[in-house]
């Protein structure tokens, strides 16, 4: 079983040996108009929606048997990271652990994401692989390094001002998008094919890792809004903008090798067009939609790989 409680979305799943998966998946209510939501009302929610969701899982799949479990705890697998709605997937994963008599596997929602992104795309990695992680809360490029015990994870550079996906939420919001914006920006940017012209950023290296910006794109973009521009030409300026940056930022990192982008922005059919088309030295691996986004899939992939290795398989 996994267990995730991030900033906007509620997520169970079950992963079974033979691979079958189940899952519940809820994301939070945002009124509309409004960019997001604070930590304590995500949390409040998180414990409203569990019980109901975990009931449904338990039905959906039959009442298994559970053999391992796993909650993300934090955002990323870094010692100052930490995010309050995640106190309530703990919380929830700890109590049925000890019912059931077994150990928690706690884990990060960025390494659930990459075990997602994992078992959805057909990456089998060797060695190392290179991951990108772009959603709301992150934008994190990190080498992630195999060994019999595990992973680790590096960080290679990322934003220092916003979010991808808090650029996509803020232009989508102006433009009438329900928040979080970035299906209905998508829908825009696919409908037709006129696109505005938008900044883009060059990374920069800094105190030993790579650096890109969205702030500037993000301005430009409210400025092509204010002069009248239409709202499709500019959801796809928007992605094309955060499509060339991320681009730049990958191949800056190395010169080529196996890139996995998760997370809720990798889910944009436009971005998945722009990482292909600008990263012809790297092998570009993309989950299902429904896997990139937030979910509890990879955290119960996780759970199931440390059972495995404790018992040597």
């Amino acid at each position: 079983m996994g267990v995730d409680t991030s900033a906007y979305t509620t997520s169970v799943a079950l992963v079974s040996t033979d691979g079958t998966v189940h899952q519940q998946r809820r994301v939070l209510p945002v009124p509309l108009g409004a960019r997001g939501l604070r930590p304590s009302e995500a949390l409040f929610l998180h414990t409203q929606y569990l019980p109901q969701m975990m009931e449904q899982l338990w039905n959906d799949a039959g009442r298994v048997r559970l053999s391992a479990i796993g909650v993300s705890v934090a955002p990323r697998p870094e010692p100052d990271s930490y995010l309050p709605p995640f106190l309530a997937g703990e919380a929830a994963a700890r109590s049925i652990a000890a019912v059931e008599g077994l150990a928690v596997l706690r884990t990060t929602h960025q390494e659930g994401h990459i075990r997602a992104g994992l078992a959805g795309s057909g990456l089998h990695p060797n060695q190392e692989f290179w991951a990108l992680h772009v959603s709301g809360g992150t934008t994190e490029l990190v080498r992630v390094q195999m060994s019999a015990g595990g992973w680790q994870v590096t960080v290679l550079g990322g934003t220092d001002d916003l979010y991808a996906g808090q650029f996509v939420d803020r232009i989508g919001v102006l433009l009438g998008a329900s928040f979080p914006a970035g299906p209905e920006l998508d829908r825009m940017a696919e409908a037709q094919e006129d696109m505005v012209r938008l900044p883009w950023t060059k990374p920069r290296h800094i105190d030993g890792v790579w650096r890109i910006s969205f702030s500037g794109p993000e301005s430009a973009a409210e400025r092509a809004l204010q002069d009248g521009v239409p709202s499709g030409p500019l959801a796809r300026g928007v992605m094309e903008s955060i499509g060339r940056t991320l681009a730049g930022l990958v191949a800056a990192s190395a010169d080529g090798g196996d890139l996995l982008v998760v997370g809720g922005v990798a889910a944009n059919t436009h971005l998945r067009r722009v990482m292909g088309r600008r990263l012809p030295n790297w092998r570009v691996w993309f989950a299902d939609p429904d896997w990139s986004r937030d979910n509890a899939i990879g955290v119960a992939y996780l759970a199931l790989d440390r059972m495995a290795t404790e018992r040597g398989e």
